[in-house]
C-alpha cells in the first residue's frame, strides 16, 4: 500500500506539465488515469478524457494481471511481496476510477466490472510475511552482524504485513541486539600528571549523535561487563606541556598637544594687535601633556599531545592511528601610567584601568584544554568513521 501510495505520487509529478494523452502514449497509465481522473471531476462529459481513462486504465491493469500469472507461474515464495503489491496497486487503482463512474460517452456507459481483491491481496500478504520470516530465521543462523541487519529488515517488513505475526516482536530485539556493534571509547593518561576524573569526563562527553546510526552505539566511561565490544577507541594522552608563568613589559610615552587657554598678539612696539574693528587680537595657546605607559602582560600555555588509535576486536587488530593535540593559553593586558593622564587615548585609559591577576595553576591551565581536546577527538572519529560498521 505504502509502495503504491509512492508510485502514484511519483505519477502524478512527473505528470503535472504533460497531458493525459501524452501520458498514456508514452506508458505512464497510472499518471494519465489520475490525470484524467482530475479533469473528469470538474467536467464528467469531456470525452477525450472518458477515452484516455478507459484505455489507459484496461491497459494497467492488463499489465498487472500478465505479471500476477507470470509470478505465480514461477511458484517461487520470494514473488510473494510482488504479487501483493500488484494487487494493492489495482485495488487501489480501482478504488479511485469508482469516485467518478458511470461515464458516458455519446453511444454508450463506460463502467468497470467490479473485483474483489481482497482474498488475493490477504493470501499473497501471509505468504509474504512468511516469506520474510523464513528469511530472518535463515539469515539468523550465520550468526553474522551483517545478517542479523538483514534479517532485522525481513521482521520489520513482517511487521508491517502481519503485525504480531508468531515471535515476531522477539526476534526482532534479538536481531536489533545481535546486529549492532558497540564502539567502547577510553583514556589512557601516560603522561606525568595524575589527570582528574572530571577531566577525563570532559574529554569523553564528545555529542556522537551525529557518528551513531542504527547498527552503531558508542559507549564511554564506564565498561559494561554484560556487553561485547566490537570496537576499542582509544584516547592516549603522550604529554603535557605547561609553560612557566610570563610577564613581560614595555614602555611607551604617549604625548598630545591639547589647548590652553589663548594670548593676545602684540605688534612691533609690544602693543597689543588691534584688527579693523579695532578689536584686541587673540590666539590660541598650545600645551604638550606627556605620560608614560608601562604595559604588562602576563602568558601562560598548555599543550596535550597523544594520538588516537581505532581496533577491531575480531579479529584483534589496529585500524588506525593518528596524532591528537591541543592547546590553550591564558593571557591577560594591564598597565599603569606615570605622568599626565590628560594625554591618553580611550583605548589605553581601558587598559590602565586593569591590574595584573594571578596565574592560573597548572590544574587549572590543563583542564581549560579539555574542550580543545574534546573537539579533536570528535573530529578524529568522525573522520574515520568509515572503519567502524
Amino acid at each position: 500500500m505504502k509502495r503504491y501510495v509512492i508510485f502514484l505520487m511519483l505519477a502524478i509529478i512527473l505528470g503535472s506539465c504533460a497531458s493525459s494523452s501524452k501520458l498514456m502514449r508514452q506508458g505512464n497509465y497510472d499518471a494519465a488515469i489520475e490525470k484524467s481522473i482530475r479533469k473528469l471531476q470538474k467536467n464528467p462529459a469531456n470525452e477525450d478524457e472518458i477515452v484516455v481513462l478507459e484505455r489507459s486504465y484496461l491497459i494497467a491493469n492488463e499489465q498487472n494481471e500478465e505479471r500476477i500469472r507470470f509470478l505465480k507461474l514461477e511458484n517461487n515464495p520470494r514473488n510473494l511481496p510482488e504479487i501483493m503489491q500488484l494487487y494493492n496497486r489495482m485495488k487501489n487503482r480501482q478504488t479511485r476510477v469508482r469516485t467518478i463512474l458511470p461515464l458516458h460517452l455519446p453511444n454508450r456507459v463506460v463502467q468497470f466490472p467490479y473485483v474483489d481483491y481482497d482474498e488475493e491481496i490477504i493470501n499473497a500478504k501471509s505468504g509474504a510475511a512468511e516469506y520474510h520470516y523464513s528469511q530472518a530465521l535463515r539469515l539468523m543462523e550465520r550468526t553474522e552482524k551483517e545478517a542479523y541487519r538483514l534479517a532485522y529488515n525481513n521482521l520489520i517488513t513482517v511487521k508491517e504485513l502481519a503485525g504480531d505475526y508468531k515471535d515476531v516482536d522477539f526476534l526482532i530485539l534479538d536481531a536489533r541486539q545481535k546486529g549492532i556493534s558497540r564502539v567502547l571509547v577510553g583514556v589512557n593518561n601516560r603522561t606525568h600528571l595524575n589527570l582528574s576524573p572530571e577531566f577525563v569526563t570532559q574529554l569523553l562527553t564528545v555529542d556522537y549523535s551525529s557518528i551513531d546510526n542504527r547498527w552503531v552505539e558508542f559507549h564511554y566511561m564506564n565498561l559494561d561487563e554484560s556487553l561485547s565490544y566490537d570496537y576499542f577507541v582509544d584516547i592516549n594522552l603522550l604529554s603535557v606541556i605547561v609553560s612557566p608563568d610570563q610577564t613581560s613589559q614595555e614602555d611607551r610615552m604617549v604625548r598630545k598637544r591639547v589647548e590652553d587657554g589663548f594670548e593676545y598678539v602684540l605688534d612691533a612696539r609690544g602693543n597689543v594687535l588691534k584688527d579693523s574693528l579695532g578689536n584686541d587680537v587673540r590666539r590660541t595657546k598650545y600645551k604638550d601633556l606627556a605620560c608614560t605607559v608601562i604595559e604588562t602582560k602576563q602568558l601562560k600555555t598548555v599543550s596535550i599531545e597523544g594520538n588516537i588509535e581505532i581496533f577491531s576486536e575480531s579479529p584483534r587488530r589496529l585500524l588506525k592511528r593518528e596524532p591528537l593535540a591541543a592547546t590553550t593559553k591564558f593571557e591577560h593586558f594591564s598597565a599603569r601610567a606615570v605622568g599626565d593622564l590628560e594625554a591618553l587615548d580611550e583605548e589605553t585609559r581601558k587598559i590602565v584601568a586593569l591590574k595584573p591577576i594571578p596565574f592560573p595553576s597548572e590544574a587549572e591551565m590543563v583542564y581549560r584544554t579539555a574542550e580543545t581536546m574534546r573537539v579533536a577527538i570528535a573530529s578524529a572519529v568522525r573522520n574515520n568513521r568509515r572503519l567502524i560498521n
